[in-house]
């Protein structure tokens, strides 16, 4: 059953053998290698994303990137370890909304400062969240969910990719919206909560396209909404949550590339430079096309403005939810 996540996950790991695997003497030729930061494991779209635009800045560029996976604590143990690097733009940190806008509000303390420890690239891309649950959950609609979850407040648990991640935001948005209890279960990632979704020990799951869509189209979850301004063109069928029933309700999530405070702004520019011809090739839009994704190149200082108004809205969203870290 959870055959079409593996494929996908390990197929994104053998597109990026390249770049994590250079030919023998590729070193003393390109330089240093790359140290690309990433806050979850292998298999959800945070690390996907990362290997696919480590592959193209590595052959853009004839150095080798090595993905680093450094998941635990939302995010936080991968960010500190990045903030502490030196700004020689040999480390390089992908960042989302959890590390970059809504940890501050989550953890009483940070082992780093989101905007002083960090130099904004750019933001890659975004992407809406598919509603999903487990094919023996009595319902074929978001309004039968919700009616369910009222009717059965102790029945249902949602996985997510870990605590702040945007499975867990997502669901604490539709609990606030809806009124209803559902127990969220946080996961050391996506593959992970998927694995326990298909095999029905948890009920339901907020998930990203790129990892929803393959168990999607196998069957072995059903889909009831998305979580973006309009319908998603992979899942045309399929309504917004605003259409099934929650006017208002809106959520996307989003990824952006950032190093350590400090960086040279000759690097910075160059960087952004590389990252928006990344964005802009053929492969990678369909890529991003086939999975669900809406690249989202921007400047560095439109990204650091992006992340400011994201993390005053999270704010707002703690506050008004009361979401908090189990």
């Amino acid at each position: 059953m959870t055959e079409p996540l593996t494929r996908r996950a390990a197929l994104a790991a053998g597109l990026a053998l390249p770049a994590l695997w250079p030919p023998r003497g590729a070193l003393a030729e390109s330089g240093r290698p790359v140290r690309l930061i990433v806050p979850y494991p292998p298999g959800g779209i945070t690390d996907l994303v990362a290997r696919r635009v480590a592959d193209a800045l590595a052959r853009r560029q004839g150095r080798p990137y090595v993905v680093d996976n450094r998941p635990g604590a939302g995010g936080n143990l991968a960010a500190e370890t990045a903030a502490r690097a030196a700004p020689d733009g040999d480390t390089l940190y992908m960042g989302f909304a959890g590390t970059h806008a809504m940890n501050v509000s989550l953890y009483p303390r940070l082992g780093y400062d989101p905007v002083k420890d960090f130099t904004p690239l750019s933001l890659l891309v975004e992407s809406p969240l598919a509603l999903t649950v487990h094919p023996s959950v009595p319902v074929t609609s978001l309004a039968e969910l919700t009616a369910y979850a009222k009717a059965n407040p102790e029945a249902l648990a949602f996985g997510s990719s870990g605590n702040g991640g945007a499975s867990h935001r997502a669901l604490e948005l539709y609990k606030a919206a809806a009124g209803i209890q559902i127990l969220h279960v946080p996961y050391r990632g996506a593959a992970a909560s998927n694995t326990d979704l298909i095999g029905g020990k948890i009920q339901g799951m907020f998930d990203t396209l790129i990892t929803a869509l393959p168990n999607i189209r196998a069957g072995a979850v059903r889909v009831l909404a998305t979580t973006g301004r309009n319908r998603a063109a992979l899942l045309p069928e399929t309504p917004t949550m605003a259409e099934a029933g929650l006017p208002g309700y809106m959520f996307v999530t989003w990824l952006g590339l950032l190093a350590p405070a400090g960086l040279p702004d000759g690097q910075r520019d160059r960087l952004n430079a590389e990252l928006r011809a990344v964005l802009a090739e053929p492969g990678m839009v369909t890529w991003c096309a086939q999975n669900g994704l809406e690249p989202a190149p921007s400047s560095p200082q439109d990204f650091a403005d992006y992340m400011a108004a994201e993390t005053e809205r999270f704010a707002r969203f703690v506050r008004e939810t009361g979401m908090r870290i189990e």
